[in-house]
């Protein structure tokens, strides 16, 4: 009677990949508003007197609240205790509100005025991405775990690498055509840096509803579990524990997934922010297609970051995947660090080597976090791991920015905005490729004895 119950729903596949197409629509919305000022550098200095230590400021705010203000583990110890529904809605209502203000402050003329020594432009719209960035960090975890719960011992790895894949559409079209579409809303010949931003928030809009949509499935399910003894049993035994914070943190394999995560995605995100002004400075493509070569790197992981994923749940080699991707982002930087490698199809090339990169880790990475960290804790570890790697989201575009005013402008600002030198900022990102290498071949090691069964297949036969 409980198989005939639970093959109503998750069972289902057309229910299952109902559910992720929903949730995963709402991470789309969100990324494409989490990178669509990143073709728009060159333009905020034209048009808002910015500079890259203001953009550094602005893109390191993502991560304010959920490191210094612990928002990400509070929302995964939220996730845990109130369940998916509650904290995808509310997760996904914060994005709206962070996206509304930062609308608001770049559509605003506020002057020379300042807050704290900041432009008040530049700290509003920070603010508003701060925000922001708890909503869209938290919806993160809460999709991560939805998908753990409908697609456990099936095909899991391949619903994360579709749900990835989908939120990195996102990226693309943040990349590829947030500066024609300023351009085509611009008056007299200026571009409306806020016309993608308001975009970017209707988008949001309609992926609070796609999540509420969610809400109303993921309730029948429960309604269905209501009546599984051994469900409810389980749950009566096993209530999630602040005191389980703890246990993750004793966990080796957890410190070492972690790590890899925050190096790894410090090496690709930030250089996503600044891709498009890297590729107009070092390979002299023109602005208005600047971002095309950058937007081919999520644009590839739609097809392969899946691919990696059904190659993992079928054949397993997660350790293994997550190494050869290390490797390959230091191949990628460490060219891209070399001063006389300045011909775009050059740039074409590396940018693909790095989409492959980023599908393969990401791909395998999140299917082996349920390996090591039981059911019940899967939020607050999710949580957690996003967190150290807020750490590298907000620290390294800042220190980038600041790199490039000190040590790598070539000519001062212009009307045609500064020129800069990015070789130091690619040793930097080569750097954490190293160590993403080196954690991997602990990770790989530490599987082996513990035993997690990283290398070993998702779906059970």
């Amino acid at each position: 009677m409980v198989e005939k119950i639970q093959q109503k729903l998750r069972d289902s596949a057309t229910a299952r990949w109902t559910v992720l197409a929903l949730v995963a629509f709402t991470m789309l919305c969100g990324y494409f508003l989490a990178d669509v000022l990143s073709p728009l550098k060159t333009m905020l200095e034209q048009e808002k007197g910015w500079d890259s230590t203001d953009f550094g400021i602005f893109t390191s705010a993502y991560g304010w609240f959920n490191v210094f203000f612990l928002m990400l583990i509070f929302g995964g110890i939220i996730l845990d205790k109130m369940g998916t529904r509650f904290t995808g809605v509310a997760s996904s209502s914060v994005m709206v509100i962070g996206t509304a203000l930062k609308y608001y402050a770049i559509s605003t003329n506020f002057g020379d005025s300042m807050i704290f020594g900041i432009h008040t432009q530049v700290a509003l719209a920070s603010l508003g991405y701060a925000i922001f960035g708890v909503g869209v960090e938290v919806a993160g975890i809460t999709v991560s775990r939805i998908i753990v719960r409908w697609f456990k011992g099936k095909e899991m790895a391949l619903a994360m690498g579709l749900e990835m894949a989908t939120a990195r559409i996102g990226t693309f079209f943040a990349l590829a055509v947030t500066v024609p579409y300023a351009k085509f809303f611009g008056t007299n010949g200026h571009p409306s840096v806020s016309a993608p931003i308001l975009l970017c928030l209707i988008c949001l809009c309609i992926g609070l509803i796609s999540f509420i949509v969610f809400t109303v499935m993921d309730k029948k399910l429960d309604t269905e579990e209501a009546n599984d003894p051994i469900k409810q049993e389980e749950e009566e035994e096993e209530p999630f524990k602040v005191s389980d914070i703890f246990k993750i943190l004793s966990n080796k394999g957890f410190w070492l997934i972690a790590i890899l995560c925050v190096l790894f995605y410090s090496a690709v995100f930030p250089f996503l922010k600044y891709a498009t002004d890297f590729m107009v400075n070092k390979f002299g493509v023109e602005q208005d297609i600047a971002g095309l070569i950058p937007s081919v790197l999520p644009f590839g992981t739609l097809f392969l970051t899946p691919l990696f994923g059904n190659l993992y749940d079928r054949k397993g080699k997660g350790a293994s995947l997550m190494l050869i991707g290390a490797f390959m982002l230091v191949f990628v930087h460490a060219l891209f660090a070399i001063p006389t490698l300045n011909s775009w199809p050059i740039a074409v090339v590396l940018v693909v080597i790095l989409g492959i990169a980023f599908s393969l880790v990401p791909s395998a990475m999140w299917p082996s976090v349920p390996k090591i960290i039981p059911e019940k804790q899967l939020g607050t570890a999710y949580a957690l791991i996003f967190w150290i790697q807020n750490w590298g989201l907000m620290g390294i575009p800042f220190i980038i920015g600041i790199v490039l005013d000190k040590y790598c402008k070539i000519d001062p600002a212009t009307h045609g905005g500064a020129k800069y030198d990015y070789t130091i900022p690619m040793i930097i990102f080569a750097c954490l490729g190293v160590l993403a290498v080196i954690v991997a071949f602990m990770l790989k090691a530490e599987d082996k004895k513990k035993h997690y069964g990283l290398e070993e297949a998702n779906i059970k036969k």
